[in-house]
Protein backbone atom coordinates (compact mmCIF):
# COMPACT_ATOMS: atom_id res chain seq x y z
CA UNK A 1 0.00 0.00 0.00
CA UNK A 2 1.23 3.51 -0.96
CA UNK A 3 1.72 6.62 1.56
CA UNK A 4 -1.39 8.28 -0.27
CA UNK A 5 -4.28 7.00 -1.90
CA UNK A 6 -5.18 8.05 -5.38
CA UNK A 7 -7.53 10.91 -5.92
CA UNK A 8 -9.28 10.49 -9.74
CA UNK A 9 -12.19 10.34 -12.04
CA UNK A 10 -11.57 7.72 -14.12
CA UNK A 11 -14.61 4.91 -13.32
CA UNK A 12 -12.80 2.29 -15.07
CA UNK A 13 -9.97 2.25 -12.35
CA UNK A 14 -12.73 2.25 -9.26
CA UNK A 15 -14.63 -0.30 -10.78
CA UNK A 16 -11.77 -2.31 -11.60
CA UNK A 17 -10.48 -2.45 -8.20
CA UNK A 18 -13.75 -3.37 -6.80
CA UNK A 19 -14.51 -6.27 -9.33
CA UNK A 20 -10.65 -7.67 -7.59
CA UNK A 21 -12.34 -7.69 -3.70
CA UNK A 22 -10.92 -3.80 -2.84
CA UNK A 23 -12.53 -1.24 -0.86
CA UNK A 24 -12.53 2.12 -2.41
CA UNK A 25 -13.79 6.00 -1.66
CA UNK A 26 -17.38 6.84 -3.39
CA UNK A 27 -19.34 9.77 -3.31
CA UNK A 28 -22.44 9.97 -2.82
CA UNK A 29 -25.12 13.23 -2.46
CA UNK A 30 -24.68 13.17 1.19
CA UNK A 31 -21.05 12.31 2.35
CA UNK A 32 -17.88 9.82 0.45
CA UNK A 33 -18.35 6.18 1.61
CA UNK A 34 -15.82 3.64 1.47
CA UNK A 35 -17.56 1.30 -1.01
CA UNK A 36 -17.08 -2.50 -1.66
CA UNK A 37 -18.24 -5.74 -3.58
CA UNK A 38 -21.29 -6.46 -0.79
CA UNK A 39 -21.33 -9.90 -2.35
CA UNK A 40 -17.56 -10.72 -1.71
CA UNK A 41 -17.27 -11.40 2.37
CA UNK A 42 -13.55 -10.94 2.16
CA UNK A 43 -13.97 -7.61 0.44
CA UNK A 44 -17.05 -6.34 2.99
CA UNK A 45 -14.22 -7.10 5.56
CA UNK A 46 -11.96 -4.77 4.53
CA UNK A 47 -14.28 -1.96 5.51
CA UNK A 48 -14.94 -2.56 9.01
CA UNK A 49 -10.73 -3.37 9.77
CA UNK A 50 -9.92 -0.06 7.21
CA UNK A 51 -12.39 1.75 9.12
CA UNK A 52 -11.31 0.23 12.37
CA UNK A 53 -14.86 -0.10 13.27
CA UNK A 54 -15.67 -1.71 17.07
CA UNK A 55 -19.00 -3.49 15.38
CA UNK A 56 -19.90 -5.58 12.75
CA UNK A 57 -23.20 -3.03 12.46
CA UNK A 58 -25.15 -3.39 9.49
CA UNK A 59 -24.01 -2.10 6.53
CA UNK A 60 -26.05 -0.61 3.23
CA UNK A 61 -26.24 -1.76 -0.26
CA UNK A 62 -26.21 0.59 -2.95
CA UNK A 63 -27.71 -0.03 -6.75
CA UNK A 64 -27.80 1.42 -9.94
CA UNK A 65 -31.45 1.38 -9.68
CA UNK A 66 -34.47 -0.23 -7.37
CA UNK A 67 -35.60 -2.53 -9.85
CA UNK A 68 -32.32 -4.66 -9.24
CA UNK A 69 -33.73 -5.31 -5.42
CA UNK A 70 -35.51 -8.06 -6.43
CA UNK A 71 -32.33 -9.76 -7.18
CA UNK A 72 -31.04 -9.90 -3.38
CA UNK A 73 -34.64 -9.72 -1.55
CA UNK A 74 -37.22 -12.10 -1.66
CA UNK A 75 -40.25 -9.35 -1.98
CA UNK A 76 -40.43 -6.03 -2.82
CA UNK A 77 -43.75 -4.61 -0.61
CA UNK A 78 -45.95 -2.81 -3.24
CA UNK A 79 -46.19 0.30 -1.10
CA UNK A 80 -42.05 0.48 -0.82
CA UNK A 81 -41.99 0.28 -5.18
CA UNK A 82 -44.58 3.29 -4.73
CA UNK A 83 -42.50 5.24 -2.83
CA UNK A 84 -39.36 4.05 -4.72
CA UNK A 85 -41.02 5.85 -7.53
CA UNK A 86 -40.95 9.12 -6.31
CA UNK A 87 -37.89 9.22 -3.87
CA UNK A 88 -35.17 7.50 -5.36
CA UNK A 89 -32.39 7.86 -6.36
CA UNK A 90 -32.18 9.58 -3.01
CA UNK A 91 -31.43 9.81 0.57
CA UNK A 92 -34.24 6.56 1.42
CA UNK A 93 -33.17 3.14 2.18
CA UNK A 94 -35.36 0.03 2.20
CA UNK A 95 -35.28 -2.78 4.82
CA UNK A 96 -36.18 -6.07 3.35
CA UNK A 97 -36.15 -10.19 4.02
CA UNK A 98 -32.73 -10.59 2.44
CA UNK A 99 -31.56 -13.87 -0.33
CA UNK A 100 -29.28 -16.01 0.18
CA UNK A 101 -26.49 -14.22 -2.29
CA UNK A 102 -26.27 -11.01 0.68
CA UNK A 103 -23.45 -12.43 3.39
CA UNK A 104 -24.57 -12.41 6.60
CA UNK A 105 -21.22 -10.11 7.56
CA UNK A 106 -23.38 -7.51 5.39
CA UNK A 107 -26.46 -7.49 7.65
CA UNK A 108 -24.49 -8.20 10.72
CA UNK A 109 -26.77 -11.39 11.01
CA UNK A 110 -30.17 -10.27 10.34
CA UNK A 111 -32.57 -11.63 7.68
CA UNK A 112 -33.10 -8.34 6.33
CA UNK A 113 -30.96 -6.42 4.16
CA UNK A 114 -30.98 -2.83 3.76
CA UNK A 115 -30.83 -0.77 0.01
CA UNK A 116 -30.56 2.11 -1.36
CA UNK A 117 -30.03 3.76 -4.99
CA UNK A 118 -27.39 6.68 -4.08
CA UNK A 119 -28.33 10.05 -6.15
CA UNK A 120 -24.77 11.14 -7.01
CA UNK A 121 -24.12 10.85 -10.65
CA UNK A 122 -20.72 9.80 -10.50
CA UNK A 123 -21.27 6.46 -8.16
CA UNK A 124 -24.51 5.44 -10.05
CA UNK A 125 -22.28 5.63 -13.46
CA UNK A 126 -19.92 3.49 -11.38
CA UNK A 127 -22.65 0.92 -9.97
CA UNK A 128 -24.10 0.86 -14.02
CA UNK A 129 -20.52 -0.53 -14.56
CA UNK A 130 -20.90 -3.61 -11.72
CA UNK A 131 -22.64 -6.51 -12.07
CA UNK A 132 -22.89 -6.65 -7.95
CA UNK A 133 -24.04 -3.78 -5.36
CA UNK A 134 -22.16 -2.11 -3.35
CA UNK A 135 -21.68 -2.14 0.78
CA UNK A 136 -20.68 1.74 1.97
CA UNK A 137 -20.67 3.35 5.24
CA UNK A 138 -18.52 6.47 5.36
CA UNK A 139 -15.39 6.72 4.62
CA UNK A 140 -13.61 8.10 7.64
CA UNK A 141 -11.89 5.82 10.97
CA UNK A 142 -14.45 5.20 13.27
CA UNK A 143 -15.16 8.37 15.90
CA UNK A 144 -13.77 10.90 13.02
CA UNK A 145 -15.88 13.20 11.12
CA UNK A 146 -17.78 12.05 7.66
CA UNK A 147 -15.82 13.18 4.98
CA UNK A 148 -17.90 15.31 2.13
CA UNK A 149 -14.66 15.67 -0.33
CA UNK A 150 -12.04 13.55 -1.43
CA UNK A 151 -9.24 15.45 -0.29
CA UNK A 152 -11.07 14.44 3.63
CA UNK A 153 -11.28 10.87 2.71
CA UNK A 154 -6.96 11.35 1.79
CA UNK A 155 -6.30 13.04 5.00
CA UNK A 156 -8.43 10.28 7.08
CA UNK A 157 -8.03 6.99 5.16
CA UNK A 158 -5.76 7.41 2.25
CA UNK A 159 -2.83 5.24 3.77
CA UNK A 160 -5.28 2.56 4.02
CA UNK A 161 -7.02 2.54 0.10
CA UNK A 162 -5.79 2.45 -2.82
CA UNK A 163 -8.23 5.00 -4.80
CA UNK A 164 -10.61 7.83 -3.83
CA UNK A 165 -13.51 8.26 -6.58
CA UNK A 166 -13.23 12.25 -6.89
CA UNK A 167 -16.68 13.18 -7.37
CA UNK A 168 -16.60 16.65 -5.87
CA UNK A 169 -18.04 18.22 -2.87
CA UNK A 170 -21.07 16.24 -1.62
CA UNK A 171 -24.15 18.43 -0.90
CA UNK A 172 -24.26 17.52 2.89
CA UNK A 173 -27.11 16.28 4.50
CA UNK A 174 -28.48 14.08 6.99
CA UNK A 175 -27.65 10.22 6.34
CA UNK A 176 -30.50 8.28 4.61
CA UNK A 177 -33.92 7.57 6.48
CA UNK A 178 -34.63 3.99 7.02
CA UNK A 179 -38.31 2.65 6.56
CA UNK A 180 -39.63 -1.06 6.64
CA UNK A 181 -42.55 -3.38 7.41
CA UNK A 182 -43.89 -3.99 10.91
CA UNK A 183 -45.58 -7.61 11.85
CA UNK A 184 -48.74 -5.42 10.71
CA UNK A 185 -48.14 -5.14 7.54
CA UNK A 186 -47.29 -1.24 8.00
CA UNK A 187 -44.32 1.18 6.87
CA UNK A 188 -42.35 1.86 9.65
CA UNK A 189 -39.68 4.28 9.95
CA UNK A 190 -36.68 2.72 11.54
CA UNK A 191 -34.33 5.47 11.36
CA UNK A 192 -34.93 9.04 10.82
CA UNK A 193 -32.95 11.07 7.92
CA UNK A 194 -32.28 13.14 5.08
CA UNK A 195 -36.00 12.64 3.40
CA UNK A 196 -39.17 13.73 5.75
CA UNK A 197 -41.59 11.77 7.25
CA UNK A 198 -44.30 13.96 6.63
CA UNK A 199 -42.81 13.62 2.92
CA UNK A 200 -43.67 9.82 3.03
CA UNK A 201 -47.16 10.82 4.87
CA UNK A 202 -48.10 12.61 1.91
CA UNK A 203 -47.76 9.48 -0.39
CA UNK A 204 -49.42 6.96 1.63
CA UNK A 205 -50.70 8.45 4.61
CA UNK A 206 -49.62 7.22 8.50
CA UNK A 207 -46.15 5.38 8.96
CA UNK A 208 -45.31 3.96 12.53
CA UNK A 209 -42.00 5.83 13.75
CA UNK A 210 -40.03 3.35 15.86
CA UNK A 211 -38.90 4.83 18.97
CA UNK A 212 -35.34 3.79 18.96
CA UNK A 213 -32.11 5.40 20.73
CA UNK A 214 -29.49 3.22 20.11
CA UNK A 215 -27.76 1.04 17.43
CA UNK A 216 -29.06 -2.13 16.47
CA UNK A 217 -27.98 -4.67 14.02
CA UNK A 218 -31.25 -4.79 12.19
CA UNK A 219 -30.58 -1.68 10.16
CA UNK A 220 -27.98 0.63 10.74
CA UNK A 221 -29.34 3.09 13.73
CA UNK A 222 -31.57 0.42 15.91
CA UNK A 223 -31.18 -1.28 18.67
CA UNK A 224 -28.77 -3.04 20.55
CA UNK A 225 -28.21 -6.44 21.08
CA UNK A 226 -30.54 -8.81 18.82
CA UNK A 227 -30.14 -12.45 16.77
CA UNK A 228 -28.24 -14.07 19.04
CA UNK A 229 -28.07 -17.61 18.68
CA UNK A 230 -31.49 -19.84 20.18
CA UNK A 231 -28.72 -21.95 21.79
CA UNK A 232 -27.28 -19.85 24.89
CA UNK A 233 -23.66 -19.04 23.65
CA UNK A 234 -21.66 -18.25 26.90
CA UNK A 235 -18.13 -16.52 26.71
CA UNK A 236 -14.75 -17.37 28.38
CA UNK A 237 -11.88 -20.60 28.42
CA UNK A 238 -13.62 -22.90 26.24
CA UNK A 239 -11.29 -25.47 27.31
CA UNK A 240 -12.12 -25.45 30.72
CA UNK A 241 -15.83 -24.93 29.86
CA UNK A 242 -16.40 -27.94 27.71
CA UNK A 243 -15.08 -30.01 30.73
CA UNK A 244 -18.50 -28.83 32.50
CA UNK A 245 -21.08 -30.27 30.38
CA UNK A 246 -22.30 -32.79 27.58
CA UNK A 247 -19.44 -33.35 25.23
CA UNK A 248 -21.83 -34.47 23.03
CA UNK A 249 -24.18 -31.70 23.23
CA UNK A 250 -21.53 -28.72 23.56
CA UNK A 251 -20.91 -26.33 20.80
CA UNK A 252 -17.30 -24.31 20.34
CA UNK A 253 -16.35 -21.35 18.10
CA UNK A 254 -13.00 -21.39 18.32
CA UNK A 255 -10.68 -18.50 16.91
CA UNK A 256 -7.24 -21.04 15.67
CA UNK A 257 -7.29 -24.58 17.58
CA UNK A 258 -10.18 -27.65 18.00
CA UNK A 259 -10.92 -28.40 21.62
CA UNK A 260 -10.17 -32.04 22.30
CA UNK A 261 -13.27 -34.07 23.51
CA UNK A 262 -16.22 -31.72 21.19
CA UNK A 263 -17.13 -33.54 18.20
CA UNK A 264 -14.98 -31.75 15.26
CA UNK A 265 -18.59 -31.27 13.66
CA UNK A 266 -19.76 -29.45 16.64
CA UNK A 267 -16.79 -26.89 16.26
CA UNK A 268 -16.11 -24.03 14.11
CA UNK A 269 -12.58 -22.85 13.85
CA UNK A 270 -12.87 -19.49 12.19
CA UNK A 271 -8.87 -18.91 11.44
CA UNK A 272 -6.52 -21.83 11.93
CA UNK A 273 -3.87 -19.33 10.84
CA UNK A 274 -5.57 -16.61 13.34
CA UNK A 275 -5.85 -14.31 10.20
CA UNK A 276 -8.68 -11.56 11.21
CA UNK A 277 -9.99 -11.55 7.79
CA UNK A 278 -10.38 -15.21 7.87
CA UNK A 279 -11.95 -14.67 11.43
CA UNK A 280 -14.85 -12.59 10.32
CA UNK A 281 -15.28 -14.71 7.23
CA UNK A 282 -16.61 -17.38 9.43
CA UNK A 283 -18.08 -15.91 12.52
CA UNK A 284 -21.53 -15.50 11.36
CA UNK A 285 -22.00 -18.60 9.08
CA UNK A 286 -20.32 -20.15 12.17
CA UNK A 287 -22.82 -19.30 14.41
CA UNK A 288 -25.48 -19.87 12.19
CA UNK A 289 -24.75 -23.58 11.47
CA UNK A 290 -24.12 -24.19 15.38
CA UNK A 291 -27.68 -22.54 15.95
CA UNK A 292 -29.06 -25.54 13.44
CA UNK A 293 -27.68 -28.15 15.61
CA UNK A 294 -28.87 -30.33 18.29
CA UNK A 295 -27.02 -28.74 20.81
CA UNK A 296 -27.41 -28.05 24.90
CA UNK A 297 -24.93 -24.86 24.51
CA UNK A 298 -22.20 -23.22 22.74
CA UNK A 299 -19.16 -21.97 24.55
CA UNK A 300 -16.91 -19.25 22.63
CA UNK A 301 -13.78 -17.33 23.39
CA UNK A 302 -12.90 -13.72 22.24
CA UNK A 303 -10.08 -13.29 19.83
CA UNK A 304 -7.33 -11.17 20.36
CA UNK A 305 -8.33 -7.60 20.80
CA UNK A 306 -6.79 -5.52 18.17
CA UNK A 307 -7.38 -4.81 14.47
CA UNK A 308 -10.76 -6.92 13.13
CA UNK A 309 -10.37 -8.46 16.50
CA UNK A 310 -12.38 -6.03 18.00
CA UNK A 311 -15.26 -5.99 16.05
CA UNK A 312 -15.38 -9.74 16.39
CA UNK A 313 -15.24 -9.53 19.79
CA UNK A 314 -18.15 -7.07 20.01
CA UNK A 315 -20.80 -9.14 17.97
CA UNK A 316 -19.74 -12.07 19.67
CA UNK A 317 -20.23 -10.14 23.32
CA UNK A 318 -23.94 -9.44 21.53
CA UNK A 319 -24.84 -12.85 20.72
CA UNK A 320 -23.79 -13.71 24.55
CA UNK A 321 -26.60 -15.23 26.73
CA UNK A 322 -27.56 -13.23 29.23
CA UNK A 323 -28.42 -14.44 32.54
Amino acid sequence: MSNSAFIGNNLDIAATLLQKGEAVAIPTETVYGLAANALNVKAVAKIFQIKNRPSFDPLIIHLASFEQAKEYVTEVPEVFGILAKKFTPGPLTFLMKKKLNIPDLVTAGSEYVAVRIPAHDVTRALLEKLDFPLAAPSANPFGYISPTTAQHVADQLGHKIYYILDGGPCDVGLESTIIGMNDQGEVEVLRKGGLSIESLTAEIGDIKIRDISTSNPEAPGMLTSHYAPKVPLILGNIHELAKTGNLERTGIIAFNQFVQGIPVKHQIVLSPSSNFGDAAFHLFAGMRYLDSCDLDVIYAELVPDRDLGIAINDRLRRAAHQE
